[in-house]
């Protein structure tokens, strides 16, 4: 797994320098063509550029049919490539499409927020959204390289900048007990961007490596996802103002994670209440309610790490480390939703 971390006329210089491709396609959703395009459009020659609505809410089905008649239309062989300009919405669907046309050509990951420079672009895990379950519908496929610019951050709005660093927080929690202990003790505006992507993208190489397609080790990077994904799912259903960031939801599926560790013993008081008072002082409270929660566990019940019936979950057995493949009853999340809503 390639993956370049430079500005972006260098990086992608390196990499078209490596293979000659038939033709040069660029994804972007209507935001990242208006501010994050004109950065690239200058360093790639000869190409043609799809661009799709922004949103989780446009990562489905209907949005790949219009990417892959518009590849169809371009006429693109095999011997093409995809250059997926954007988010993780962006780099999932993107690569999802790239994947599976005329059974797979080259694309690569040009990730422009936070969120997916430490997480989404890296790994080779592409899918998308399907009837109302998050990723439902997606392959294992590496990207031919991945090019990381840190000033593609400029671009972002604060909320955004503080989605991505969820995921920064998630590996300092799952697999650095030293990070974790420098990042909460900075503010989130001194947090150390560059240092942080680089030692997040470290991270998640060396897990991915280790276990390419999630039958094991992998699953560690899904601590507070279980819980995180089906809070964001059920709030996709609401009107967008209510809608949460992917790294805001993950937020608080971290904390009720913790407390479900916390309750089997994994972790101590202190670890808990570490987590919970440096997550809150970023991210606040979703405005979750116990009368929401029934649905939530139902969503998290289609979660795919789910064995067998059983809620499987990833945990932390400490700081710094975490556990896979244990078993959690719907009642342990009504607990931990009843602590976090407090």
């Amino acid at each position: 797994m390639s993956v370049t971390i430079a500005p972006i006329q260098e990086g992608l210089a390196a990499f078209l320098a490596t293979k000659e491709y038939s033709k040069y396609v660029v994804i972007a959703d209507v935001n990242t063509r208006k501010h994050c395009y004109p950065r690239l459009k200058p360093y790639l020659s000869k190409h043609h550029l799809i661009v799709v609505p922004a949103g989780e809410q446009h990562k489905n089905l209907t949005t790949c049919e219009q990417i892959w008649s518009e590849m169809t239309r371009l006429e693109l062989d095999r011997h093409a490539v995809v250059f997926n300009l954007g988010g993780g919405v962006i780099g999932d669907m993107g690569g999802f499409c790239a994947a599976t046309y005329k059974r797979g050509i080259d694309f690569v990951q040009i990730p422009t927020t936070l969120l997916s420079q430490v997480d989404a672009s890296v790994g080779g895990k592409l899918g998308i959204d399907f009837q109302g379950f998050k990723n439902h519908l997606g392959v294992f496929t590496q990207p031919k390289n991945v090019l990381i610019d840190a000033s593609f951050l400029q671009t972002l709005s604060y909320i955004e900048l503080r989605s991505g660093f969820a995921e920064i927080v998630k590996h300092c929690l799952i697999a650095d007990a030293a990070k974790w202990e420098e990042i909460r003790k900075k503010d989130f505006e001194e947090q150390n961007w560059p240092d942080l992507i680089a030692h997040s993208v470290e991270i998640k190489k060396k897990v991915v490596a280790e276990d390419p397609t999630e039958k094991g080790l992998r699953k560690i990077l899904n601590f507070g996802h279980t819980i995180g994904h089906a809070v964001e799912t059920y709030f996709l259903n609401k009107p967008p103002k209510e809608r949460l960031l992917h790294g805001e939801a993950i937020a608080a599926g971290m904390v009720m994670e913790a407390y479900v560790a916390y309750r089997k013993k994994m972790i101590d008081l202190q670890t808990l209440e570490q987590i919970e008072e440096f997550i809150f002082s970023v991210y606040g409270k979703v405005a979750l309610q116990m009368s929401d929660v029934a649905t939530v566990i139902q969503l998290a019940q289609q979660d795919k790490k789910n064995k067998g019936g059983e809620l499987r979950f990833s945990l932390l057995t400490g700081l710094g480390s975490c556990g896979f493949d244990i078993k959690v009853t719907p009642g342990e999340i009504q607990q931990a939703a009843a602590y976090y809503v407090g």
